[in-house]
């Protein structure tokens, strides 16, 4: 069977159709019997139409095809090679001047050629998905709409591990209709019953993030216990483990939609440059380092407190970016003459800042200093030693934890937003802006980690309250809104992210359940109260802060009538004599630079 993919047995194959389809014509032009005299005239210009054939084929790469594989756009040039070699068939004929030759074969061959060409290619292809079915892969639904079932079909063309046996679609008015003999059952409320009586337990989610109604599909499907698989990410299908369909993940569920960048834009501000970034360890650190790798910076120069997590990220750089030069500091924020020195040495043009204690319970109780010395003084340090050093850009993430803050670590990151912007009026030739954004799916402190752990080990999986909600994103899109919002605005300003709507950390908890193959009463969700700075939700702009609209969709600039920014001198002394300073002392001294900060 090898041997007949073969390109030349197949561009063989195509030249004897077209000679099959040259006598064809002859025998149709002359009512299925041929005279004596035509014959010879066929004869004598066979090998012409058999060479004019060869060369508009090798010319519209007709021979590259996988017959196998044939779609409409191989059938199109399939249709213009056969014109090609008709046109050339047709001018070699009448050059030939043969006496009284029959000039309608030279119209009815090429029609002939195609349907021939085209009938034999369909065959094979017909074949080719015999002998997979045959194979007798998974048996699996597919969810979504027609035009969205013909995408998954599309990609599971070729595939042995999977056969679609059915189509479940939201538009009931599709249901009774078949798609390349795939028939639609029913609806997603019907899923139940459509794979018991299928027998199957895979449901293909063909439709796209943030279509209308996804989640409430997935969550009705997720009900029924067959597994939830989805197609790749585009990034994925780079990766070799990411050719087929992988199962539904958590951030699939909430239904992201992907980040445009301003790709061009982000090429000129860090190809070739030297990029700094604190925290690198971390996990929307490392995921900046990563984006930024990507976009072929000279240098990029990584700095975090924990030696592991930099080793960590050191191997995962040097293997995927080899020709990046990578320097891997293990430094601490706090320490302005080392964060100066490494500064110094490389000169970067863009830093970003990611070093900060985010955990709230930690930083509320026995920890406050230390919030103070890592989110203010650390961001102050990073700030200083990229305006010294004459770094055209700095960045630092905040969080929406710093709006109306409730918390030690809100109201050190809010603290920290306004050092950063003393910073802008202290060294005006670097762009300082900040960017507040909500929970990142996966980070380190998030509670997804949390209930993954609690699910593995059976339960009971912990929330703190019935109607506490948070925003969700995931650490890629971070990291991507990041970089984006180093191009854009003024210095210092901060940055809100469009962070779609709001998710019960309730509902969060039973979609992780249900992805899990488990049920509610396998694996029961309790009730501890709120946490010590908790709020029941978050705000990404404070009572004295609008926003207005950038020309990113999911960027926004928070506008604030707040006037005057705090003494540097006098807030990095404070900080450094509070050694012995109570709790309740450093709470009191926030709200005396933070005035929105309210104790709970």
């Amino acid at each position: 069977m090898h041997f007949l993919r073969s390109p030349l047995v197949l561009f063989v194959a195509d030249l004897a159709l077209a000679l099959l389809a040259w006598w064809l014509a002859f025998w149709l032009r002359f009512n299925l019997d041929i005279p004596e005299e035509f014959v010879q005239l066929a004869l004598a210009s066979s090998p012409w139409c058999v060479l004019a054939y060869g060369v508009g084929f090798a010319f519209a790469r007709i021979d590259r095809q996988v017959w196998s594989y044939i779609g409409l756009p191989e059938l199109r040039q399939l249709a213009i090679g056969i014109v090609l070699s008709g046109t050339l068939t047709a001018a070699g004929v009448l050059m030939l001047r043969l006496h009284a030759f029959p000039r309608s074969t030279l119209l009815l061959q090429p029609l002939l050629a195609l349907v021939l060409m085209g009938a034999a290619r369909a065959g094979w292809r017909t074949f080719a998905e015999r002998r997979l079915v045959a194979r007798q892969g998974k048996p699996v639904l597919i969810l979504g709409t027609l035009p969205q079932a013909s995408d998954a079909l599309r990609a599971l063309k070729g595939s042995s591990q999977w056969q679609p046996v059915g189509i479940l679609s939201p538009q009931p008015d599709e249901v009774g209709r078949s798609l390349q003999s795939v028939r639609v059952w029913g609806t997603p409320a019907e899923t139940a019953r459509v794979a018991q009586t299928l027998a199957v337990r895979a449901l293909l989610v063909a439709s796209p993030p943030g279509a209308s109604g996804r989640r409430e599909m997935l969550l009705q499907a997720a009900d029924t216990g067959v597994a939830l698989l989805t197609l790749p990410r585009p990034d994925e299908w780079l990766k070799s483990d990411g050719a087929g369909p992988r199962r539904l993940e958590l951030e699939d569920l909430l239904g992201r939609e992907s980040v445009q960048l301003d790709v061009a834009s982000l090429s000129g501000l860090l190809s070739g440059q030297t990029v700094l970034v604190t925290g690198a360890g971390g996990s929307i650190g490392a995921q900046l380092c990563r984006q930024i790798a990507r976009f072929g910076v000279r240098r990029l120069v990584c700095v975090d407190i924990c030696e592991f997590a930099v080793y960590q990220l050191e191997q995962e750089l040097r293997e995927a970016h080899p020709q990046m030069q990578g320097c891997y500091y293990t430094a601490n924020v706090r320490e302005p003459a080392r964060l100066l020195a490494i500064a110094d040495k490389h000169r970067p043009a863009v830093v970003f800042h990611a070093a900060a204690y985010k955990h709230v319970p930690l930083m509320e109780e026995l920890n406050a200093i230390e919030a103070l010395r890592t989110n203010v003084a650390g961001s102050w340090h990073a700030a200083r030693a990229a305006g010294v050093c004459g770094a055209g850009r700095f960045v630092m993430i905040s969080t929406d934890k710093a709006v109306n803050p409730t918390n030690v670590m809100g109201a050190s990151k809010r603290l920290a937003e306004l050092m950063v912007q003393s910073a802008a009026q202290a060294f005006a030739g670097t762009h300082y802006v900040s960017v507040r954004f909500g929970n990142v799916l996966g980070s380190s402190g998030s509670v997804v980690p949390l209930f993954t752990r609690q699910i593995a080990t059976g339960g009971p999986v912990t929330v703190t309250h019935p109607d506490i909600v948070r925003y969700f994103m995931t650490i890629a899109e971070a990291a991507q809104l990041v970089l984006q919002a180093g191009l854009m605005g003024r210095s210092g300003q901060i940055f809100v992210m469009d962070m779609g709507e709001p998710v019960k950390i309730i509902e969060l908890a039973r979609m992780m359940i249900r992805l899990s193959g488990k049920t509610e009463l396998e694996i029961p969700i309790s009730y501890t109260g709120l946490r010590p700075g908790e709020k029941l939700f978050e705000e990404l702009l404070a009572n004295d802060e609008s926003s207005v609209a950038t020309p990113h969709p999911k960027l926004r600039i928070a506008k604030t009538s707040r006037q005057g920014l705090p003494d540097v001198a006098s807030v990095l002394q404070w900080i450094g004599d509070a050694d012995a300073e109570p709790e309740e002392a450093i709470r009191a001294w926030l709200r005396t630079l933070v005035p929105e900060y309210l104790v709970r």
